[in-house]
C-alpha cells in the first residue's frame, strides 16, 4: 500500500467516500484524518479498539487515538510521509467496517 501523500483532490475524494461508507464524521484537522466513534458503552468501545489494534499491527500502521468511556477519537496520518496516505484511508475503511457502520 502506498505511503505517498495524497494530493488535495485525492484526499477530498477519499474523505467523501469514507463519509458515504459509514455514518459520516470523518474530517481533516491538523494534517490528520479524524473521527470520533461513539459506542453504547465502554466494553464495545474497547472491543473496537482491540480489533483495530490487530489490523493496524498487521499493516504496521498505528493510529493516534484516545478512549473516554464509549468514545474513541481517532487521528490518522502517515508520519514518514508527513501527511495522509492510502494506508490511512484503508485503516479508516477497516475502522468503519469494524464499527458496524460500513
Amino acid at each position: 500500500m502506498s505511503a505517498t501523500r495524497l494530493d488535495t483532490d485525492a484526499l477530498t475524494t477519499a474523505l467523501a467516500d469514507l463519509n458515504a461508507l459509514g455514518q459520516g464524521g470523518w474530517s481533516l484537522s491538523g494534517g490528520q484524518l479524524c473521527k470520533t466513534f461513539v459506542f453504547c458503552d465502554f466494553v464495545h468501545a474497547f472491543g473496537f479498539m482491540t480489533q483495530v489494534a490487530l489490523i493496524a499491527e498487521s499493516m504496521n500502521h498505528h493510529p493516534d487515538w484516545s478512549n473516554a468511556y464509549a468514545h474513541v477519537r481517532v487521528a490518522l496520518s502517515t508520519h514518514e510521509s508527513d501527511g495522509i496516505t492510502e494506508r490511512d484511508i484503508e485503516l479508516a475503511r477497516q475502522m468503519e467496517r469494524l464499527s458496524g457502520n460500513g
